[in-house]
């Protein structure tokens, strides 16, 4: 039997809940007054953006963009391999080119080759193309060396970039990044999508004051891009602060409207869901997987000629090679996953059970490419920032992927370990729950040593309890479609602004497992009499209650689709019998 984990219930910030709307439904004014919001931020409106003109950086970027226009220069983007930059670089190519930009291109480093960001392999890659001008999205900020060697061609450099930034910064032309240091956009939390589509608004702003497009074409384009910034945005996992929430809620309202682009609706198609019932949750796990894997497992290009199609035939075309790679991805981590937990109990200084610190795991056959995922299931099992490390690349370099929990930032875990081993780490990158870094194989142990210590001074504030955050208990005649229908529409949730979720007791009059590693379930709610249907996934073993026992649940009320037919559904996060 499985012990039912700790339950908290969020606070209700009473101020809070004084500003929400007398009509509003009251479980909604409860939910959303126990995550701070305030009724101003419940209209997330494009009137409500921070202005393009707050964002340091842009006006630059946006004069030497337009310089290159008017005088014909080739534009090159440098993008990144994952769905942030993928939507980031079909963003900045799609805008690029209705601006009327000559043959604009794109190039994604092949990071066995040329390892993360703008390396001076990639610049000198990119040199062959002859661009007057590289443009980096989601990634530039710690790419010292490649924007000297840009330089040194003469080949002017503007950085676009969400990452936190090392003590030193690139000698780049302009940089375009919210947590630069002085930068003083309120916002620290735009993905690296959301950085090119602010510098592609000031562009598209900048353009029309030159009279060379007109003013609602050039709002038209960037509006229509939307899309890709909330696909990115969400799979990104950043923080939704408010800013972020009005990015993501007008994408998916123009992914409803029928205005998804060819490739996210035949990326939607590919996962059996539809852009016109499109929330967050289905750009992050159902959209997005498929992004990730074309930039795991070899050519980037593919998510972005699919992002980019212009037909739905060419999209469809695209996605099914995205959805075979995908297949791949999967496959490969399993295998990888199980191995590594394998073998985590031979690891010096801790067990599965006892990761009294932080996780550093190596294997000399693992891909680099799914490293991350094999980390993020390490540290969900662990409760402890872990670090993936696979061999194999040109450089001769391991290559990390690492993720962390709440209370340890990770990026700055790695500044502390370099500062303190100069040396010790070739190059890293990333932000508080996710990085990325290359080390020498013979780094490989003092690595291990010095991070294990320089976690071990956070762990206090990690959170051991392993408890479930819940929005309290629903009545039974709250337990329906209505109320499913309003909860689902009500975000945009996700990263920090979490989906609603409730806890109660129910009875369980049927269950049976389904695709052979779900749960579904038939309960009667406590004090009720209405019958729901429930569905736990990847519990493959049936609660041990009789017909009529008793259980308790944590679970997010959601809408079931099937058939063309639309039903309250309790997707459970927990239960246990009581």
């Amino acid at each position: 039997m499985h012990e039912l984990k700790q339950i908290s219930r969020r606070p209700v910030r009473e101020d809070a809940l004084a500003q929400m709307p007398a009509g509003m439904h009251p479980v909604l004014r409860r939910v959303y007054a126990a995550r701070g919001t305030s009724a101003a931020e419940l209209d997330t409106s494009l009137a409500g953006l921070v202005p393009i003109s707050r964002l340091d950086g842009t006006d630059a970027a946006a004069d030497r963009l337009c310089r290159a226009r008017i005088d014909g220069k080739k534009v090159l983007i440098v993008g990144d391999f994952d769905a942030d930059g993928a939507t980031a670089t079909a963003l900045m190519m799609n805008c690029l080119r209705a601006f009327g930009y000559a043959q604009p291109a794109y190039l994604v480093p092949d990071r066995e080759k040329f390892g993360y960001g703008l390396s001076p392999g990639i610049v000198h890659k990119a040199a062959e193309l002859r661009p007057d001008l590289i443009i980096t999205v989601d990634n530039g900020i710690s790419s010292l060396a490649g924007v000297a060697a840009a330089n040194e061609l003469g080949i002017d450099v503007i950085v676009t970039d969400h990452h936190l930034p090392g003590e030193q910064l690139p000698a780049a032309k302009v940089i375009v990044n919210p947590n630069a240091p002085g930068n003083s956009f309120p916002s620290k939390y735009l993905a690296g999508v959301g950085v090119a589509f602010y510098v592609m608004a000031a562009l598209g702003q900048r353009l029309a004051t030159e009279g060379l497009i007109g003013a609602a074409d050039a709002r038209a384009i960037c509006a229509g891009c939307l899309d890709l910034v909330a696909l990115g945005t969400v799979a990104d996992l950043v923080p939704l602060d408010f800013n972020n929430r009005i990015l993501v809620a007008q994408g998916l309202a123009r992914m409803r409207r029928g205005g998804a682009r060819p490739g996210i609706a035949a990326l939607f198609a590919a996962a059996n869901r539809s852009p016109a019932n499109a929330i967050a949750a289905d750009l992050g796990f159902a959209v997005a997987p498929r992004l990730n894997a074309a930039g795991r497992l070899d050519d980037m290009s593919i998510g972005i000629e699919c992002l980019l199609a212009g037909t739905a035939e060419r999209a469809g075309k695209y996605a099914g090679m995205l959805s075979q790679l995908n297949a791949e991805r999967r496959e490969l981590q399993r295998k990888m996953q199980d191995d590594a937990e394998l073998r985590m109990d031979e690891l010096a200084g801790f067990s599965v059970a006892h990761a009294e610190n932080g996780v550093c795991l190596f294997d000399p056959t693992w891909h680099p490419g799914v490293v991350g995922l094999v980390a993020t299931r390490i540290k969900d099992r662990v409760n402890r920032p872990v670090i993936a490390f696979a061999s194999g690349s040109a450089d001769g370099n391991l290559k990390g992927s690492g993720r962390s929990v709440g209370g340890v930032h990770l990026r700055d875990v790695l500044a502390a370990v370099d500062a303190k081993n100069p040396g010790l780490i070739t190059r890293f990158g990333g932000h508080a729950m996710a990085a990325g870094l290359s080390l020498p194989p013979q780094s490989l142990e003092p690595f291990r040593a010095a991070f294990i210590a320089e976690v071990a001074r956070h762990t206090d504030a990690i959170d051991d309890t392993a408890r479930l955050w819940s929005d309290g208990e629903l009545e039974p005649p709250d337990i329906g479609l209505q109320l499913a229908e309003e909860l689902r529409v009500a975000g945009p949730w996700g990263q920090a602004f979490p989906e609603p979720s409730f806890d109660g007791h129910f009875r369980v009059v049927g269950q049976k497992i389904v695709g052979e590693s779900h749960l579904k379930l038939e309960l009667i709610p406590e004090g009720g009499d209405q019958l729901i249907g429930a569905i736990a996934f990847n519990r493959s073993e049936l609660l041990p209650v009789a017909r009529g026992g008793t259980c308790r649940a944590v679970y997010r009320l959601d809408v079931n689709e099937f058939r063309r037919q639309r039903s309250a559904q309790l997707v459970v996060e927990h239960i246990d019998c009581v």
